[in-house]
């Protein structure tokens, strides 16, 4: 059963790397073990005031303890270099498209920077640093200049073995300087895994090629199910505090649109084949950046607090897990960051998870408050189908010059690439990257007009300048709902559920971001909320401003005292500010919700173990929609019914030692497949997503719904029940072939596994040795898309290894820090020969926890190895 496979960025490495590898000698180990830091004694680190202590508790988790914020955050960068510094310089080189000067001459790292340098990601991060604080921007520079003290006394062998390996194939110079637009560049890169809507608006265009049918392609994209999941402030009125209403629930237009005359409007026939070009163009361009957070419908987090009523300690608990791209190293570097004493020049007291190449705390908490994120999802980029001819663009009837520059790619050991950009007044032209113009896309224009093409440009918020570095600093000092207000009016991008909660009882909830206003066109060739490609040439379509922070929905204290935000909808609908019409479906937010209200109606007090163990919950929402109808049918062989059988009496939860589960995941793949393969093209196959489970939730009630027809069977209509037979019998022979006949071997976890893998050398290009040094060893886990333990995988792929997972897991007690616990996906070194490069992957998959220390005290009592960094010349 054929799937596409997902493609990574790989470097061939050269042979004579085996060989080292595989020599065993104590030359061999040096090479290894070289880069790992010292953490124990006494470095000189330039530019510090006095004296910082590092300590690292048993799973090299580094505490540190500063007297002021500048020596905070120089010593934080320079423990992220002596950690993770190779990461740095990858994430670095991809979010400047300089890809090519680390790796090489490779097809893949050559159109990254392609597209990278179209979108201008490092050009936004320079025009930022102007706009931010004075505070953001010292704390920025006293970053880099830890990180750089730490370069000043290494060479690149000695900084990270993945240096050694490039040696090889590419020359390998000393690294340079960081630089604070460093760190800035990388906000770029989080908030393009974290956009919202992108792949469902060219899904939807790309699907209408094939299907012709408006009405068909809306069946595919179901509304939110508000009856059946409930929005995160589903109990509260907000209507009234938003003077922006949602455009696709409305014949009016938002009170700050501004009305314009149509021009040559009905002129867009999305299944031209000189339009579809465009668009393939485009997906084939945004295909080629590397995903550094994670891609695909399983990129988002579960977020829930509880407030002191419902606990038993009587104070907030808070959880979150964010689910992202199961990576090695992970993605999240643990730390503490901790003014010795706290006073108005040194405000810091806080720990959690960082991003190695930024300062500060991304998730976490304070001495005072504990905030979790997760992706809201808000429709904030729009893809503009332009009509070009003689580099100029059309708008409104009239003809406007494109603006155009020159980028220079240098490939290490290779010829420079020269790219010319271009782009309209709604952002860069992405279709013809990596696609020369030709006459497949030649576009209609008006008489007289020479001839064109179809370009699709991105608009996207994040490519405009903003504040989101000064909101994380913001948030680490944020003591209360309106220091969280505060923060979020900055964090323009990627927008995000925050929730929060107080040592002094309060719990609440507040969402940021950037959100861009669409007018309500009236009689226009395509919707205006945002959900399909928009004419170009029409300024009705253009964004009209952003949703003022003010209006963002927001709440405190609500009367059920819990808060769930796991990806679901914010508000119900036509209440708020429109944020977008692709939600996540709510199945987890509302096993969550569910679980929580259990306990609550019980009168059971919820303590962290509970939190705990409301995170690793397996069961599948998947099975409780489709198992009663699947029972249903009838099969000929006792052979296909010992499958079947295997779903009588399964308790609905997708364990690692479940045939049943295993099972039902072939079956629920086989049904995907067999339904809407041969209807849609291949680079729209379903996911198998929460977006899936809801379409065909709404099938089942239509036997004869013309989408059950496979149109490869000539002269055979078929419905429901033949589909969902032949994915029971096709299910019992693909396991047959992939785990043995007897269904007592069958089990989800010898399928269901999660491998992290290096982003350079950890692919298939790579010799085996190399990808046994970096690539941690594969684990199985519970779990799966759209269920709680949101370890997902992808239904269009051949594979069911998961393709994103929680990246860490924390519960916050307000009443104790120290009760805390948290857990990363591999470890907290970056360093494939250190004890944490992935000490932590086995419990993460096993779903266990480690203590959190936080309190002086704590994180003394916690200190294996103690560094104390000096002042030095």
């Amino acid at each position: 059963m054929p799937r596409r496979r997902a493609v990574r960025l790989t470097v061939i490495v050269a042979a004579v790397v085996v060989l080292i590898l595989a020599a065993g000698s104590a030359a061999t180990v040096w090479v290894v073990r070289r880069p790992l830091p010292q953490t124990t004694g006494t470095i000189e680190l330039p530019g510090l005031d006095a004296e910082v202590d590092v300590v690292r508790d048993d799973q090299g988790v580094p505490q540190i303890t500063a007297d002021t914020s500048a020596d905070l955050f120089r010593a934080q960068g320079f423990v992220h270099a002596q950690d993770r510094f190779f990461e740095m310089d990858y994430r670095r080189h991809v979010t400047a498209g300089r890809l090519s000067e680390l790796v090489g001459e490779n097809e893949d790292a050559l159109a990254a920077d392609k597209v990278i340098r179209t979108f201008g990601w490092r050009s936004v991060a320079e025009q930022e640093w102007p706009l931010l604080e004075a505070s953001t921007r010292d704390y920025l520079t006293a970053y880099a200049e830890g990180v750089n003290a730490y370069l000043d006394t290494r060479s690149p062998e000695s900084l990270a073995v993945e240096y050694t390996v490039l040696g090889l194939q590419v020359e390998v110079e000393q690294p340079e300087a960081w630089d604070p637009i460093d760190s800035l560049a990388w906000l770029k890169a989080m908030a393009w895994d974290l956009r919202g809507n992108y792949d469902k608006e060219l899904a939807r265009a790309t699907s209408y090629a094939a299907v012709r049918d408006v009405a068909r392609i809306d069946e595919l994209f179901p509304a939110y199910p508000q009856d059946l999941n409930a929005p995160i402030l589903s109990e509260l009125a907000t209507a009234e505090a938003s003077a922006t209403t949602d455009a696709a629930a409305t014949d009016a237009a938002p009170a700050n649109a501004t009305e314009t005359s149509a021009v040559d409007a009905a002129a867009v026939d999305l299944a031209s084949s000189a339009l579809q070009a465009s668009v393939q163009a485009a997906e084939d361009a945004l295909a080629a950046v590397p995903h550094l957070l994670g891609a695909g419908e399983g990129i988002g987090s579960n977020s829930w607090v509880v407030g002191g009523e419902h606990t038993a300690s009587g104070k907030p608990l808070l959880a979150n897990d964010p689910h992202l791209d199961i990576s090695a190293p992970g993605i999240w570097a643990q730390v503490g960051l901790h003014c010795r004493t706290v006073t108005a020049d040194c405000p810091f007291d806080v720990a959690g998870f960082s991003f190695a190449g930024f300062p500060g705390v991304v998730v976490g908490h304070n001495d005072q408050l504990a905030w979790g994120i997760t992706n809201l999802g808000a429709d904030v980029t729009d893809f503009f189908i332009e009509r070009i001819a003689g580099g100029q663009y059309l708008v409104d009837g009239e003809r406007v010059d494109l603006t155009t520059r020159t980028e220079t790619i240098e490939v290490n050991g290779g010829d420079d690439v020269e790219l010319t950009v271009e782009s309209t007044g709604h952002g860069p032209i992405i279709s013809g990257v990596l696609t020369d113009t030709n006459s497949a896309r030649v576009s209609p224009l008006p008489d007289g007009a020479p001839a064109g093409v179809y370009e699709i440009s991105l608009g996207w918020t994040a490519l405009t300048p903003g504040r989101t570095a000064d909101a994380v600093f913001a948030m680490d000092l944020a003591h209360d709902a309106d220091d969280i207000a505060a923060a979020a009016a900055s964090f323009d991008v990627p927008s995000q559920n925050i929730v929060f909660a107080t040592t002094d009882g309060h719990i609440g909830y507040q969402a940021p971001g950037r959100i861009p206003v669409r007018a309500a066109v009236e009689g226009g060739p395509v919707p205006s909320n945002g959900t399909w490609p928009r004419p170009g040439w029409d300024s009705r379509y253009d964004w009209q401003g952003f949703v003022d922070a003010a209006d963002m929905p927001a709440a405190i204290d609500p009367p059920q005292g819990y808060i769930v935000a796991a990806n679901q909808a914010v508000t119900p609908a036509g209440v708020g500010p429109f944020l977008t019409a692709d939600w996540d479906y709510g199945y987890r937010a509302q096993r969550i919700d569910d679980l929580v209200a259990e306990r609550v109606e019980a009168g059971t007090p919820i303590d962290t173990a509970a939190m705990s163990e409301i995170a690793l919950d397996d069961a599948n929402p998947y099975a409780e929609v489709l198992v009663p109808t699947l029972l249903d049918m009838q099969l000929d062989s006792d052979f296909d019914r010992t499958g079947q059988d295997l779903l009588r009496g399964w308790d609905g939860r997708s364990t690692t030692d479940s045939a049943a589960a295993v099972y039902f995941a072939a079956v629920w793949s086989n049904l995907l497949e067999l339904t809407f393969w041969d209807d849609l093209p291949a680079n729209s196959r379903p996911d198998g997503g929460s977006r899936w489970l809801e379409v065909v939730r709404g099938m089942l009630d239509r036997p004869d719904d013309p989408w059950w027809d496979d149109r490869t069977t000539v002269g055979v209509v078929e419905g429901r029940n033949e589909i969902l037979t032949q994915a029971l019998t096709s299910a019992r022979n693909e396991l047959t072939v992939e785990l043995g006949k007897t269904t007592s071997d069958w089990s989800w976890g010898k399928l269901h596994v999660a491998a992290p893998q290096h982003a350079v050398l950890g692919g298939e290009a790579a010799p085996e040795l190399v990808r046994r040094l970096v690539n941690p060893t594969p684990r199985a886990v519970a779990g799966g898309s759209s269920i709680v333990n949101a370890t997902s995988w992808d239904a269009a792929q051949d594979s069911y290894a998961v393709t994103s997972a929680p990246s860490m897991r924390m519960v916050v007690d307000l009443d104790d820090l120290d009760a805390s616990t948290w857990v990363t996906l591999t470890g907290s070194s970056g360093h494939p020969a250190s004890s944490h490069y992935s000490d932590q992957l086995g419990p993460w998959a096993a779903g266990e926890t480690f203590a959190w220390p936080f309190t002086a005290g704590a994180v003394d009592d916690a200190a294996r190895d103690r560094l104390t960094l000096q002042p030095g010349a």
